[in-house]
């Protein structure tokens, strides 16, 4: 059985309304689809970074995060990416849910109104105890950085 948690959204102005909230497609969706919250269509050119608004903001519940990543439909067939993905919405955050897209591709893509333009993932988060140490323990890897495992 999934554990399940409580969020809390919050629309930020009444007109989207009839925009849905984030929600799972289906039971065994790890991701929620969230949606663009535009009055006019936003074309996204060719190399460009866009700020897509969801006129939603969250209470989170502490120890956890949610995690905004792209949708596999909007990379794969129109190369539109989320360039800090995935991008990080803290427990503390109460600011408007925003996603940074990029059109990667060489067509321009338009963002509609309701367009679903992410995917939101809650996941639980760890903090470190931050101490300095003199030394660390050594290790069969070493200080072998990028390739040097030798794994394809």
């Amino acid at each position: 059985m999934v554990e399940k948690i409580e969020l809390k959204f919050k629309r930020l102005s009444s007109l989207f309304d009839d925009l849905e909230l984030p929600h799972y497609a289906t039971e065994g969706s790890a991701g929620m689809d969230i949606r663009a919250a535009v009055l006019d269509e936003i074309i996204l050119m060719h190399g460009k970074v866009y700020l897509i608004p969801t006129n939603l903001s969250v209470e989170i519940p502490a120890g956890y995060e949610i995690q905004v990543r792209p949708r596999s439909g909007l990379a794969a067939k129109h190369s539109i990416g989320i360039l800090n993905s995935p991008g990080t919405i803290d427990s503390d955050y109460r600011g408007e849910i925003k996603i940074i897209m990029m059109n990667f591709g060489e067509e321009n893509f338009i963002i509609k109104r309701g367009e679903r333009a992410a995917q939101l993932v809650i996941s639980k988060i760890y903090q470190a105890n931050i101490s300095e140490a003199k030394e660390l323990k050594n290790s069969k890897r070493g200080k072998g950085g990028f390739g040097h495992t030798g794994v394809n």
